[in-house]
């Protein structure tokens, strides 16, 4: 784990050493990685096709549709046509909600 400006991050290959020492070495750190990468990439297909991800006790993803509207440029204060977008949507679930909450 590393430290950066809002606390620890944890990053994918700290996940996948983690995942081989808890499981006491029954797996090896290879298929560690490969249960990772797969939980990754089943996440971004189920995302990216429109679906919902549900995580009971941890949260859900899911997407939301921004129209198309128009903005500024800060720079030059010119109007600017910003495309219609999705972006990603977390729901943190009651479990999850409450550990951050008994935070500091």
């Amino acid at each position: 784990m590393t430290t950066q400006k809002y606390g620890v991050l944890v990053t994918k290959s700290e996940l996948i050493n983690r995942l081989y020492l808890k499981n006491n070495h029954h797996l090896s750190l290879e298929d560690s990685d490969a249960v990772v990468n797969a939980i990754i990439e089943k996440m971004q297909a189920t995302l990216g096709s429109g679906g919902r991800i549900e995580i009971r006790g941890f949260g859900a993803f899911s997407l939301r549709h921004h129209e198309a509207r128009n903005g500024r440029n800060p720079k030059s204060g010119e109007s600017v046509l910003i495309p219609e977008k999705y972006t990603v949507h977390f729901k943190p679930g009651k479990e999850l909600r409450e550990r951050v909450n008994h935070l500091g």
